[in-house]
């Protein structure tokens, strides 16, 4: 008898250890009550919404592989994140605001992962890396605190937020709509995670934000760092997070620090010791070898050569037979096209105040960083893109599916009879005006204007 009972306090010790470890939470506080919490309602529904929408995103990214993969599994990692902060707001009390980015610092730190992905370089699947990373923004609905907050609704800011992912998922659903099936399936699942899969669970959960516990735990802010005496300056902040806390207050310290202390060590020494008198002789008012009046040709010749060595050399060429680059072209107004074919495409950068002609069908063309540029062509077979542009003009003669305007401030586009059907995606933009053929065969325009951030057919 004594041997069974030690045996099955032995196990009853095991398994209350095994329960203090599991009750302990990532941030070292007890985790009290984690059990009824986590068979809450709005828990268990979180659940569903990853098991019926996640799970699809992430069995299409396997069936893709590469960055489309590693980029998927951060957009899991970052909904497991919010389930746990979601558990934690159940249990703890609602707090300022500098404490409220510190709660959510980890969900930050998940979705500046996404977004590192797309920086520094160049990659092939840049549209599924932009559109997941700029679609977990919605995530930070979580981050509601009332009206005067600064936010939208949770609803409205997980809308808003895949408008702006959006732009970039149409991209991936225009390219690969006849060439991966896969591909259009991934995109389709991202947005049905958001749409209607977040927005649904944050509607009948969350419509007003989330609630925090009346007598929970309490969440402390991080504690300012602060140099030790004679310490160099502080380097400059890191890129601000998704999540803004309190506007920085005025430091009590007795020791300035940043542009004060600059000019309190001026105003404390001599700065004037050591300088050499200029004389009369030494003014250029004086000088009878230089004149202070600078020509209307020198300054021509300086803005040219200073814009000149910034840009590259002039170039319009035919890169492995597939890519036509127009690059660096300044008042040139006869750039031509002719010799081309559906399987090619058209790169126009950094061009300005010229105009090129396509004469033939093209797979794709794309306008980038260039002013006061006039692209004219007649069929394309996949899109026409214009991105950081300022006042360019685009025509189609013949047909054009899509035409996307990203980050342009002015642009004109004229279409003919041939692709009134285009769907047009603009975001980021301002002044985009669409002209057609009026009505009657005159040869007249009607003009127009289009939204920012819409998807217009």
């Amino acid at each position: 008898m004594e041997g069974n009972l030690i045996e099955r306090l032995e196990a009853a010790v095991v398994r209350l250890e095994a329960l203090s470890v599991d009750g302990v939470s990532s941030r070292g506080l007890p985790d009290i009550g984690a059990v009824e919490v986590s068979s809450d309602p709005s828990i268990i529904a979180f659940d569903d919404l990853m098991a019926q929408y996640a799970d699809s995103v992430s069995a299409a990214a396997e069936k893709i592989g590469g960055e489309v993969l590693d980029v998927t599994k951060i957009v899991v990692e970052a909904f497991s994140v919010e389930k746990k902060l979601l558990i934690e707001i159940k249990q703890t009390q609602k707090p300022d605001m500098a404490g409220l980015a510190e709660f959510l610092k980890p969900l930050n730190e998940v979705i500046m992962k996404a977004n590192a992905m797309t920086e520094g370089r160049r990659s092939d699947f840049i549209n599924h890396l932009k559109s997941a990373g700029d679609s977990l923004s919605a995530l930070a609905w979580i981050a509601f605190t009332g009206k005067n907050c600064g936010m939208s609704m949770p609803i409205a800011h997980v809308e808003e937020s895949w408008q702006t992912a959006e732009f970039y998922n149409n991209k991936v659903l225009v390219e690969y709509k006849n060439k991966d099936a896969n591909h259009v399936e991934w995109a389709k699942a991202l947005k049905e995670l958001y749409l209607p899969g977040l927005r649904d669970y944050v509607k009948s959960h969350y419509p007003l934000g989330p609630v925090w516990s009346a007598s929970g735990k309490k969440v402390s802010s991080a504690p300012p760092k602060t140099s030790p005496p004679g310490a160099p300056a502080a380097p400059p902040p890191p890129p601000a997070s998704v999540f803004s806390s309190e506007p920085s207050q005025p430091s009590s310290s007795s020791h300035p620090k940043g542009m004060a202390a600059v000019f309190q060590e001026i105003s404390a020494r001599n700065v004037t010791a050591g300088l050499k008198k200029v004389t009369a002789d030494m003014k250029t008012k004086n000088r009878t070898d230089r004149s202070g009046i600078v020509s209307a040709g020198e300054k021509e010749t300086r803005s040219i050569s200073s814009s000149s060595s910034k840009a590259g050399p002039p170039k319009l060429e035919l890169q492995m037979g597939r890519k036509w680059v127009v690059e660096n072209q300044v008042g040139t107004k006869n750039l031509v096209i002719d010799d081309c074919d559906a399987k090619q495409s058209v790169y126009v950068f950094g061009c300005k105040d010229s105009v090129l002609q396509i004469q033939g069908k093209v797979n794709n063309i794309t306008i980038d960083k260039c002013t006061k540029m006039g692209v004219l062509f007649k069929d394309v077979v996949a899109a026409c893109e214009v991105v950081n542009c300022n006042s360019v003009e685009v025509q189609c003669q013949g047909s054009a599916p899509t035409i996307s305007v990203d980050n342009t401030s002015g642009c004109q586009l004229y279409l003919s009879k041939d692709s009134l059907g285009a769907s047009i995606t603009t975001a980021k933009s301002s002044e985009i005006n669409v002209l057609v053929p009026a009505a009657k065969s005159d040869g007249d325009w009607v003009s127009l204007q289009l939204t920012s951030f819409l998807l217009h057919f």
